[in-house]
């Protein structure tokens, strides 16, 4: 283990003043730009070589400030001005891509069926597929009833077999809708296409986990 590992998450200067910002910006000790200068060329090598990654960031780079538009109030600031599903449709637009994958929480079968509904209106090819597809019980996890959330059968989530499926029908950009936590990391890991999420599972706050940090529950948090 390093003696230094980076903090970015903990530094204590300014956005406008950080070395990541700017050339001459300042950094503490714990910086990751210093620390890992071997691996950022590494990664700007990587996609000086590979044409199709370079195209892939620049133009998630042209998309980013698409999103944002002259303030009304201040001409020298910008203000957002897309939703992420818009966003979504667009850098699908620049990089040419025609058929989507949708994979989703059973939970969410509305949101997926609305997301579905706007996507093909937009001229997509959608390939949707939901957590339970298979309806394999639990039991081959080795859970037992006690351990389910229902007795009985309960399918379990098959995240690996949504990325199959969607492998299969070569998607080329997958699209994950509220996965669990662990399911969303197992679907990320075996689907060959780019994966971008358009919401994240949170049970008790509505699908928005940041809420956490915006409220008193932040508190109980780190206790």
């Amino acid at each position: 283990m390093n003696e230094k590992y980076g903090k970015c998450a903990a530094c204590p200067f300014r956005t406008e003043e950080r070395l990541c910002r700017i050339p001459d910006g300042r950094a503490p000790k714990d910086c990751s730009t210093t620390i890992y200068e071997a691996q950022i060329s590494q990664a700007v090598q990587k996609m000086e070589q590979q044409k199709d990654l370079m195209e892939f960031a620049r133009q998630a780079a042209l998309q980013e400030a698409a999103c944002y538009g002259e303030s009304p109030y201040d001409p020298a600031k910008r203000m957002p001005l897309k939703p992420r599903i818009l966003e979504i449709i667009e850098f699908a637009r620049r990089m040419d891509y025609r058929r989507l994958g949708l994979a989703f929480c059973i939970g969410l079968k509305n949101e997926a069926a609305a997301l579905d509904t706007i996507l093909t209106s937009h001229g997509f090819e959608v390939v949707s597929v939901c957590c339970k597809v298979g309806g394999v019980d639990k039991c081959f996890l080795g859970l037992t009833e006690d351990e389910k959330i229902h007795c009985g059968h309960e399918s379990m989530c098959n995240p690996v077999a949504q990325a199959a499926i969607l492998n299969k029908e070569k998607t080329d950009l997958n699209l994950m809708l509220g996965l669990c936590v662990g399911h969303d990391s197992l679907f990320i890991k075996f689907a060959q296409a780019p994966v971008t999420v358009v919401a994240v599972k949170d049970r008790l706050l509505g699908h928005n986990p940041l809420a956490a940090l915006y409220s008193g529950y932040f508190a109980y948090l780190k206790k």
